[in-house]
């Protein structure tokens, strides 16, 4: 196998790693949050214990959040990357700014799809005495987990180009394998296999998710 294939495929499993990696810890952050947005919001948006303030103060957060363009979030988040993994640069440092990139994200995509299910499932719910807890398991997570998968596929297509990105400061992966070897050392061909290579991964993702979103879908 020479060099070259070699870190094709080492920069390969580096995007597999980020993205794979911040999509967990972004679930981690982005799903309480979202579950928070949706159960403080209005009645007729399926609020169950409507908190205004909170959910302005929430909502605010995201926005806030959501607004910066990634490259810089992910340069202030330098110094957080450092004191969490003892560096800034490389595969395991840009997982930290990938996930706090993506939980606003993930939260709006939680919220948005827990706002879809039938408010008449959940006043039947809460009129067999069901607690808020058992709603939010048992009602409002697995109505709308069609929605949520497709949301989750969403996310990982949107951290495969954000990962792309990082490689221009140092991030790893095969955004930095296009930048390094394929624009700075004028090698067309290692540009053309990186960018190949993050279509088929966004095209799998894709086909993955269609299918069971599509999948759970026929099961309700």
């Amino acid at each position: 196998m020479s060099p070259m294939t070699n870190l094709v495929l080492t920069s390969t499993l580096q995007t597999l790693i980020m993205v794979g990696s911040a999509t967990l810890f972004s679930l981690i952050l982005g799903l309480p949050l979202g579950i928070l947005l949706c159960i403080t919001g209005n009645v007729e948006q399926g609020g169950i214990i409507p908190k205004p303030l909170l959910n302005n103060i929430l909502g605010r957060i995201v926005n806030v959040l959501r607004s910066f363009p990634f490259i810089i979030l992910m340069i202030l988040l330098f110094p957080l990357s450092r004191i969490i993994v003892g560096t800034s640069i490389g595969t395991v440092a840009t997982i930290v700014p990938l996930s706090i990139a993506a939980a606003p994200f993930v939260a709006r995509i939680i919220e948005s799809a827990l706002k879809e299910v039938d408010p008449g499932v959940i006043q039947a719910a809460r009129a067999m005495g069901s607690t808020t807890k058992q709603i939010i398991f048992k009602v409002l997570l697995p109505e709308a987990m069609p929605s949520l998968v497709s949301g989750v596929t969403l996310t990982i297509i949107n951290l495969i180009g954000y990962s792309a990105m990082a490689g221009a400061i140092g991030g790893g992966g095969l955004g930095d394998l296009a930048i390094r070897y394929g624009y700075q050392r004028f090698r067309g061909d290692i540009m053309t296999i990186s960018v190949i290579i993050i279509l088929v991964l966004v095209e799998v993702v894709q086909v993955i998710g269609n299918k069971l979103s599509a999948h759970m879908m026929g099961k309700r």
